[in-house]
């Protein structure tokens, strides 16, 4: 099965972005639990995603047992942590962009057409990626339920798109997980038919229509 999801402009030249957002984001649900045997816990996690002119704006909200956030820079194992993340494959090459965000706005961003051999964005780009956290860390929490949120903006430059010719629609995945939590969960919104948890598979990406 694959999910389609189509991305609407959004005024955010007039409107601040979380209003932008309420009024004009598509919203999603991470939901799928993929590996029900082994990894049966699902936070509940939603969002919303717009664009801009040169911008996809991706906004997470999380509810959740357990808060980890112990990455405090960039381009760190953010995945251990409280982690939502957005995949999207660029549309004129075989590569695919990961975006693996922490509670307190911390990511890792990298690129490759595989999960081996994957290259990091470097620090120049990673100022390029605004985002907005509700967190301040480091934080650890085992146990209770915790709600957080965490926006990014990045320009359409760092996933292979020319902001003045966007494709019709690309291919995209969103997730939750958190490998090093007291609850380790492993969620999507497309669903990923995989033996064991893996987010690195472009062929169970979903889809975004961009226009």
């Amino acid at each position: 099965m694959t999910k389609t999801l189509r991305v609407p402009k959004a005024d955010f030249e007039n409107l601040d972005l979380d209003s932008a957002l309420e009024l004009y984001g598509a919203r999603f649900d991470v939901n799928e639990v993929n590996w029900p045997a082994e990894w049966p816990y699902a936070p509940i996690c939603a969002g919303r995603i717009a664009r801009s002119e040169d911008s996809l704006v991706v906004d997470f909200r999380v509810s959740g047992l357990d808060l980890r956030a112990q990455n405090l820079k960039d381009n760190g194992r953010q995945w251990e942590d409280s982690c939502v993340e957005f995949f999207v494959k660029d549309p004129s090459t075989d590569d695919y962009y990961n975006f693996e965000i922490n509670p307190l706005g911390k990511i890792l961003a990298c690129y490759g057409p595989a999960r081996e051999g994957r290259k990091k964005r470097s620090p120049s780009q990673m100022e390029k990626i605004l985002r907005i956290s509700s967190v301040e860390g480091p934080q650890e929490f085992e146990g209770g339920v915790f709600t957080w949120r965490v926006a990014v903006v990045i320009p359409f430059g760092l996933i292979g798109i020319d902001p003045d010719n966007l494709p019709e629609s690309i291919s995209a995945n969103f997730y939750k997980c958190g490998d090093k939590s007291a609850h380790p969960h492993f969620v999507s919104w497309n669903p990923v038919d995989t033996p064991k948890p893996d987010f690195h598979v472009p062929a169970c990406f979903g889809t975004l229509i961009l226009k």
